[in-house]
């Protein structure tokens, strides 16, 4: 093969925007400001119905010593994590005359969503709706979930988050701080609230907005291209995006979030420094694009002209994104996996055995996530021997297949494959995050094969690591660097995916060239473990014999790092979240031999 003379073809991956909420507690736009809530502050009274139109006024509740009014959103991912944590403080703190009071003032949640919502979570408090917002106005709330503790006299002793457990791009195995239960115990010991207010972390109340009807901007127009470019492929009904932005009312309904979100860059989820690499999945939005949809929320988000309004796009329901039905359908498990209402969900492993008694080679794969909801990112290895060890201390390498949210299907192009050698057990590796109701997932994996004959160029997903590494402990920027063997012939170089864990904080691929020349390929900065990002490049990078990759990775096992399971302990290799990894995976194209390649575990 010479670099020089071919030129290797790359299908793009569809270029989307995930505007998926990110757990948030900044500060809201200028079109959602309210006055801050404050402590030894009254409430005068509210009356309002539940979704069975049954009415409830907090003067209903002057039996009770404390009410704990919480606001709450039907499709906010923090809210629904902490709808059966509520349910159960509402369960032990009845006994001790305690009421829990929910409330919902978005203005895109209806009555039947919150009956679901009910139905879903196991409420059993009053969950009542607020029109326009007027009882959030009152309390002076902003976010969901946000809590307030009134005494006896009704008056705010506490308000603000419910623990300290989720907040912004992190997620503790545990809370530290049980900061509402700590609020009430104090309270009804009387005893000085310790903490009277923390800061929510969670979504912005979706209030009424006022549009303005002379703006340029508008959805129907500029913001709905938009979204049907880079935000519906996820944000639809049945996919990961956990609200719909395929209808007006309820795209304004986030709109401060919305605004929030790409602002404060958490939203799209690429993290690519723009300096280094161009990308055919580049996720990320233009100067231009950002700036419409600022323009957008800044007018109240109006509607515009329903007749400019392009048309939606066009989605397979449910299936295959496959170019045609799959050759071979491999499930991950005979029984579908349980995942917890809450909690950290450990990685975890499923082998099968797809009985090949002969190599097989693909040039499709699409792993098919049972349950969207909770399916975070899977990756799919095959192995021959070697699984027991493997399985052990997690030398797991190149994988297979792989799903992440919004990444679509691709062909290899004409005359590239992928190979599964014969007797090779599939290893389903699966990260699952739980969102506030049990639920269950049964993945599986589908393969368009192809004749042996017609492959020109192996596609193999290989990876440069450091199975050595140790971080000392309270170690705020430990860096680790990991570095291939010299290639022994030419390829081409056609993706990145960097894996850490939590204490994971920045990384970068680096390629050494023959003659000793380094050349940064990807920086990822800022990285993030909640999103396994697959880098694409735009076009194959040719990479002569003798060429080395290297990986760089930085760590963060210090107080500081909000993700960090312990700080005290000496971290290495391993499996578990709790444990630390670096992979730099990478997708090349090498020509094929004429005998089987070995896979890089054998």
């Amino acid at each position: 093969m010479s670099c020089a003379l071919y030129r290797l073809p790359v299908g793009r991956l569809a270029r989307l925007l995930v505007v998926l909420l990110a757990i948030g507690a900044g500060q809201a736009d200028a079109g959602d400001a309210r006055p801050a809530a404050a402590t030894e502050r009254p409430i005068a009274g509210f009356s309002l119905r539940d979704f069975g139109g049954k009415t409830f006024a907090l003067a209903d509740f002057k039996q009770q010593k404390c009410v704990v009014v919480v606001f709450l959103g039907t499709q906010c991912p923090v809210a629904k994590l902490y709808a059966p944590r509520l349910q159960k403080l509402a369960d032990d703190y009845r006994a001790r005359d305690v009421a829990v009071v929910g409330i919902d003032s978005n203005s895109q949640d209806s009555i039947a969503a919150l009956a679901a919502f009910a139905r879903e979570h196991q409420i059993k408090f009053p969950l009542l709706m607020d029109p326009g917002a007027a009882v959030a106005d009152q309390f002076a709330a902003q976010r969901t979930p946000a809590a307030f503790v009134l005494d006896e006299k009704r008056v705010i002793r506490y308000h603000g988050r419910i623990d300290d457990q989720y907040g912004v791009g992190y997620t503790r195995p545990e809370p530290k701080r049980q900061d509402l239960r700590q609020a009430l115990d104090e309270l009804l010991s009387d005893t000085v609230v310790s903490q009277p207010v923390t800061e929510p972390a969670g979504c912005l109340i979706g209030r009424l907005r006022k549009p303005d009807e002379h703006s340029s901007v508008t959805f129907s127009n500029q913001i709905s291209r938009i979204f049907n470019r880079r935000c519906v492929e996820c944000h639809r009904t049945g996919e990961i995006g956990p609200f719909s932005l395929t209808d007006y009312h309820e795209a304004a309904g986030w709109a401060g979030n919305i605004a929030e979100a790409v602002t404060e860059g958490r939203m799209p989820p690429w993290h690519a420094n723009p300096k280094f690499g161009s990308f055919g999945d580049d996720r990320s939005l233009s100067t231009e694009e950002k700036k419409l949809i600022a323009d957008w929320v800044g007018a109240g988000a109006p509607e515009g002209n329903r007749a400019d309004a392009p048309e939606k796009p066009r989605f397979q329901e449910s299936g295959w994104q496959l170019p045609r039905k799959p050759d071979a359908v491999v499930p991950m498990s005979t029984t579908p996996f349980k995942v917890p209402a809450e909690g950290n969900v450990e990685y975890q492993f499923f082998v099968v055995d797809p009985g090949y008694k002969e190599d097989k080679w693909f040039t499709a794969a699409e792993v098919l996530p049972g349950n969207r909801s909770v399916v975070h990112h899977l990756l799919v290895f095959a192995f021959t021997k070697g699984l027991d060890e493997a399985m052990r201390d997690g030398t797991i390498d190149g994988f297979l297949a792989v799903y992440v949210p919004g990444m679509r299907t691709t062909s290899y192009p004409p005359g590239m494959a992928k190979r599964i050698p014969a007797g090779s057990r599939l290893v389903f590796q699966v990260h699952y995050t739980a969102n506030g109701s049990e639920q269950l997932d049964l993945s599986k994996l589908g393969l368009i094969f192809t004749d042996p004959k017609s492959v020109q160029y192996e596609v193999l997903t290989s990876s440069v690591t450091k199975r050595s590494l140790v971080i000392p402990p309270r170690t705020k920027r430990c860096r680790i660097t990991a570095e291939s063997p010299p290639s022994i012939e030419d390829s081409y170089l056609l993706a990145m995916m960097p894996h850490m864990h939590l204490r994971g904080s920045a990384f970068n691929f680096q390629v050494i060239l023959p003659g000793g020349k380094a050349k940064m390929l990807l920086d990822v900065p800022r990285f993030d473990s909640n999103w396994q990002t697959n880098y694409r490049l735009q076009e194959p990078l040719c990479l002569p014999a003798g060429t080395r990759l290297r990986s760089v990775a930085c760590f963060d096992n210090s107080e500081s790092n909000p993700n960090n399971p312990d700080p005290t302990k000496t971290v290495r290799w391993g499996l578990q979240s709790k444990d630390e990894m670096l992979v730099g995976y990478f997708d090349i194209a090498v020509r094929k031999r004429p005998e089987t390649m070995p896979m890089p575990s054998e």
